[in-house]
């Protein structure tokens, strides 16, 4: 029987691959390299209701839920921006709305984007963040309203 794979163990996972780069620059090709693994999200779904308000970039977000977990898919105008959504999605991307809402998400401080960041693009992955739980609490809330 295969291990259901948490969100703490997809957070480890990345904290250990980021670990592997002492260099910035090595940390960002990284970043960019999950952003250039990132699924093409269909022109369609690029309106501006779901683009992430606060990124210096363009960033869309497209979420729906099905079999009780939500699948997030994105697209953005920038590489890095590109990068960071996609390393969000594998971390939250495939799991149940509680498990979205209740996630600490504690990794990013681990791998140092705190300090790699600027402020603009540290506000641009919050915002990410939030949308993404906004979604989880959007999904929960309509699940509540069935019973």
């Amino acid at each position: 029987m295969t291990e259901m794979k948490t969100i703490e163990n997809t957070e480890q996972e990345l904290v250990k691959e980021f670990a592997e780069f002492d260099d910035l620059f090595d940390k960002f090709g990284f970043l960019i390299d999950l952003g250039k693994n990132l699924k093409l999200l269909d022109d369609a779904l690029k309106t501006d209701n779901r683009m992430i308000k606060g990124c210096q970039a363009h960033v869309w977000l497209y979420s729906e839920l099905v079999d009780g977990k939500i699948i997030f898919q994105a697209d953005a105008n920038a590489d890095y921006a590109k990068g960071l959504v996609a390393m969000m999605i594998y971390v939250l991307s495939g799991h149940t709305p509680d498990e979205i809402i209740n996630a600490p998400l504690n990794f990013i401080e681990r791998i140092g984007f705190k300090s790699m960041l600027s402020m603009k693009r540290a506000g641009g992955l919050e915002s990410m963040i939030k949308q993404m739980k906004l979604d989880a609490m959007v999904y929960k809330a309509k699940d509540l309203t069935n019973y």
